[in-house]
């Protein structure tokens, strides 16, 4: 199972092919285009926890991180640039770049440089992460009406709820429920995000310290269990 995306934006097969290699062996998918006006669409279509653009690629590869960082979806996705023998398009992008991966490139190389950025990926990919699970919820609408469902999955932001009963979108509610193996119950000021036959969507809009970090902890725990073995050990190693 993947941990993460990555947008790989280069016009070069053989370093399309290098990173691919490299980025897999981290357990990180890589989602490739040759140009700036693809990588806007993906940008806009998909999340990505990284976007990696070579800029051999000139003027188009300061466009495609201006883009990222201007995605709502993206904006906070790890940034990395490939250098190029132009010394000023690099330096421009540098700014832009959080990492920047230093030609000739090879497999060690590009994981050199990977690994300090894997934490940044993970963070990422924890930020938005959505863990399958049914438990029992409890949604109490602005009519005090209690509405028992149960889960679809859960995220640090909101749950998917299977549910007959309908509420509106833009609906303020509370919602209960108790993770798995845990005792204390969770409680947050919530609204309905969408609708659709047979499921809802809720966001959090207020939920206390205390749930959130519970939460969080407990996401994470689930994020880390789907870490490969074979990655994980690469990095254990990295740290000694």
């Amino acid at each position: 199972m993947a941990v993460g995306l990555a947008l790989l934006v280069s016009a070069d097969p053989v370093t399309i092919q290098q990173f691919s290699l490299a980025l897999r062996e981290l357990a990180i998918s890589p989602d490739a285009c040759h140009d700036a006006s693809s990588a806007a669409l993906l940008l806009k279509r998909r999340k990505f926890d990284a976007v990696i653009v070579d800029l051999q690629l000139g003027e188009q590869s300061g466009m495609i991180l201006d883009v990222a960082r201007l995605s709502p979806s993206n904006r906070t996705a790890a940034m990395f640039g490939i250098s190029d023998n132009d010394a000023e398009v690099t330096s421009t992008c540098r700014k832009k770049s959080q990492f920047i991966f230093e030609r000739p490139l090879s497999a060690q190389s590009i994981q050199k440089t990977l690994k300090p950025a894997y934490g940044l990926i993970l963070r990422e990919r924890r930020r938005y992460f959505r863990y399958p699970v049914s438990i029992p919820v409890v949604i109490q609408n602005e009519g005090r009406q209690e509405i028992r469902c149960t889960s679809v999955n859960i995220s640090g932001g909101g749950l998917a709820l299977g549910t007959q009963v309908r509420l509106p979108s833009g609906e303020r509610v509370r919602v209960q429920f108790t993770l798995p193996d845990h005792q204390t119950s969770l409680l947050a000021k919530s609204t309905i995000c969408w609708a659709k036959t047979g499921h809802l969507g809720v966001r959090f809009e207020s939920i206390s310290d205390e749930h959130k970090s519970e939460l969080q902890v407990w996401l994470s725990q689930k994020l880390e269990q789907t870490l490969p073995e074979f990655v994980a050990g690469k990095f254990r190693s990295a740290e000694r």
